[in-house]
């Protein structure tokens, strides 16, 4: 019942389709003509004459005349190309920018049961198994290395990826028929691939999901990662990976730059659009004739009106050595892409074209030993330099006045030092010929074997040319009659390419394609992170350039201030041997405070202590032992007459010995003594010639008797009543003497420290 029930509301939305379809039709062109679809060219020409004189403008007074002979003249142009007749017939298509055109709605929708009604003999499946028109077109691995992939030098390719049980592959069924009816009159091939079938290739082209549409252009594989269905993207996606500057974009001021650049030995193709925008079309044909023709787009109305084109059609121009006039030309509306193609390929070559490859070669002059009509090679020997310009000119003169043509006799030239290894083979008898400006007359029998004559006479612009003419001439149709006629043969290399890429460029354009493939295989989900870590890695080098950019900024700023500083002091101007001074401050009351009880944390003050009659003596030793630390910051230099400080010396001493009894101090014992004052920690540390650390040789009986140590206060003398074996008698002068080394010491952290509750105060005086 439910199938009886589907058969029915299938086969009515058929019929209601078709009637849409029918009466729903408007711009045909047969019944705008009025003629039937197998009209000849004949009846549609008359026709289309006779409208034209009933609803030309200026003769109908209609005021819809004017639209009504638009729509005559583009009916007549679509259906006088068989062409594009034969395209609309089949398809409704009139030009290659189809997606353009407003799609017809279907009101068929496929139907799971199709394939039921089909297999049970019914004739419900009005539109082809879809997974059949895929399968009509795959292709293998196999078959893309050894075809496919070698003819994309020449035919670009558009790979569909698809695999069973793919219902977007399905629904993008009809948008690949799109694409295959209408890019292949392009000469852009449509092919699919069973990615299940051939995982490996589809692993090599970097396809991760399914429907993928992937463009094979020149070897190189590009994965197209938008919707399939969007036809004007995929347009777009495909006109994007043509060769970068193929077709040069031409202005006024480069035109005659582009048309006298044929010394590339290539054909310049001019392409005058009535379009602004670049058709496929346009881009598939100067892709395929690439290496014979150089094309150049121009839609400026100068340049149009120049060369005398209408501005409403599409016009090519073809130019060789004369950029004067063009040499082929075709003014259409929409130039078909066979006619193009016709056309180029019978005008690819200049008129002296130059045998530069052996692919040239072998299109000019191909080995022909098995054909009967022969044919053979005229080539003038030059250097590749401007001298030989006008032998060059002659020489294509002679070609072009030549009353054979290209059918039998091709002219070319060659240069001596590009292919000195082809032209040294070809030496008769063993002997050397001179070959510059000589005129080389040559068959090749096989692609290695060629049979050769010398023009006896140099092609020169001076003396009898016309007698030159003459006997290469003659030579030339003695040759024709019989190529037997050739006295010499040889062995010949392959001609040197002179349009090969060097190996570094070559090294350059494998990188970038490289570089593309792996942009276009990497998504979202790979770009992330890349670009997240490329971002942190350009973050950190920032912060460490601006970093050490400050610190520079810094030390300048410093540098500068120092040399001000330096320029304010006249003693700094005058001597530039010059060295921060030590200065001495004397330990006074009104300096007590800076120089001990608030110092800074960290810093100490070295401290002399000297009477009036020592000072001459002493001074000098202690400036030199403490000028090394002249820079040290944290150090302050300083004496002390000890008869203005001898009751703070005093009290020092007696909080640092912890005696009840009060000390009997020697004025002249003090003398020499050096004091190291920590005012933040409170602590001292004490150098005197008499000092336990500098001598503690002490005799066994002086050791019972008495305690010489620092706790006593004997070593400088404080005790007149301890009585002690007699001492060494120290002079004045070598008070000083171990001073440097009990600065060491101190840095070191080895003295002895004595620690006081609180620093006691200064006498005024």
């Amino acid at each position: 019942m439910i199938w009886n029930v589907t058969r029915s509301l299938s086969l009515i939305c058929f019929v209601f389709w078709l009637i849409i379809g029918v009466f729903g039709e408007l711009g045909d062109p047969y019944s705008i003509l009025g003629v039937h679809r197998r009209a000849s060219s004949q009846e549609i020409k008359q026709a289309y004459r006779q409208l034209a004189k009933e609803w030309h403008p200026d003769k109908s007074k209609s005021t819809e005349a004017e639209e009504r002979f638009v729509e005559i003249k583009s009916a007549y142009e679509l259906l006088s190309d068989p062409e594009r007749r034969s395209l609309y017939d089949k398809k409704g298509i009139t030009e290659d920018d189809f997606y353009k055109r407003p799609e017809k709605h279907s009101y068929f929708t496929p139907s799971p049961f199709d394939d039921l009604f089909a297999s049970s003999g019914g004739h419900f499946n009005f539109q082809e198994n879809d997974i059949t028109f895929f399968h009509k077109l795959s292709i293998t691995t196999r078959q893309y290395d050894k075809v496919i992939l070698p003819k994309s030098d020449k035919t670009p390719y558009l790979l569909f990826f698809y695999t069973d049980w793919c219902f977007p592959c399905l629904q993008s069924a009809p948008t690949c028929r799109k694409l295959n009816d209408n890019l292949e009159p392009l000469g852009i091939n449509f092919v699919t691939v069973h990615s299940s079938r051939e995982p490996n290739l589809s692993r090599r082209l970097n396809v991760h999901t399914l429907p993928c549409l992937v463009f094979l252009i020149d070897g190189n594989a590009y994965v197209y990662k938008h919707s399939v269905i969007n036809i004007p993207k995929v347009i777009e996606f495909i006109k994007s990976k043509f060769p970068y500057k193929m077709v040069t974009r031409l202005k006024e001021d480069n035109l005659d730059e582009f048309l006298e650049g044929w010394t590339d030995n290539r054909v310049r193709g001019l392409i005058l659009p009535h379009k602004i925008h670049m058709r496929l079309r346009y881009l598939v044909t100067a892709y395929q004739f690439r290496h014979r023709v150089a094309f150049g787009i121009a839609d400026t109305e100068t340049i149009h009106l120049k060369y005398q084109v209408p501005l409403d059609k599409d016009t090519v121009l073809l130019f060789n050595e004369n950029v004067s006039f063009p040499m082929a030309s075709i003014t259409m509306k929409d130039i078909p892409s066979n006619t193009l193609y016709n056309i180029i390929s019978s005008n690819q070559y200049l008129a002296l074209p130059r045998l530069s490859s052996q692919k040239i070669l072998d299109e000019l002059c191909p080995p022909e030993w098995n054909k009967p009509r022969k044919r053979i090679c005229v080539a003038l020997v030059t250097e590749e330099s401007a001298a030989h310009d006008p032998h060059r000119q002659t020489f294509r003169e002679y070609a072009l006045t030549f009353p054979y043509g290209t059918e039998k006799v091709r002219f070319a030239y060659m240069y001596h030092k590009r292919q000195a290894s082809f032209i040294y083979a070809l030496k008769p008898d063993g002997k050397y010929i001179e070959p510059v400006l000589r005129v080389l007359v040559f068959w090749r029998r096989d692609t290695s074997l060629v049979r050769y004559i010398w023009a006896p006479i140099k092609w020169e612009l001076e003396g009898p040319l016309n007698h030159t003419h003459e006997k290469l001439a003659e030579t030339i149709m003695k040759l024709l009659k019989n190529v037997e006629n050739f006295p010499y043969e040889a062995y010949v290399t392959d001609l040197f390419d002179e349009h090969a890429i060097g190996f570094i460029k070559k090294l350059l354009n494998r990188v970038w394609m490289y570089l593309l493939s792996v942009y276009d295989s990497l998504g979202k989900e790979q770009i992330l992170p890349v670009v997240s870590i490329f971002g942190t890695l350009v973050f950190i080098v920032a912060i460490g350039y601006l970093m050490s950019y400050l610190v520079e900024k810094e030390e300048e700023n410093i540098r500068k201030k120092k040399a001000e500083d330096d320029k304010g002091n006249n003693n700094n101007t005058s001597n530039p041997n010059y060295q921060p001074e030590l200065k001495l401050h004397e330990l006074r009351s009104e300096k007590y405070n800076g120089l001990v009880r608030l110092l800074k944390p960290g810093c100490r003050t070295i401290l002399l202590i000297l009477d009036m009659q020592s000072r001459q003596q002493l001074i000098p030793p202690f400036h030199k032992a403490v000028w090394p630390y002249r820079k040290n910051k944290t150090l302050h230099f300083s004496f002390m007459y000890i008869e203005r400080g001898l009751n703070w010396y005093k009290e020092l001493l007696q909080m640092s010995l912890f005696e009840e009894r009060e000390l009997n101090i020697n004025p002249r014992n003090c003398v020499g003594t050096v004091l190291a004052l920590n005012g933040h920690r409170k602590y001292f540390c004490v150098f005197h010639a008499k000092h336990t650390e500098k001598k503690k040789k002490l005799t066994k009986s002086v050791e019972k008797t008495t305690e010489k140590d620092c706790e006593s206060g004997a070593f400088i003398g404080f005790n007149s009543d301890t009585e002690s074996e007699p001492e060494e008698v120290l002079l004045q002068g070598t008070l000083l003497d171990g001073l440097s080394n009990w600065l060491d010491r101190l840095f070191e952290g080895t003295t002895q420290r004595y620690h006081i509750n609180y620093w006691p105060e200064f006498p005024i005086k």
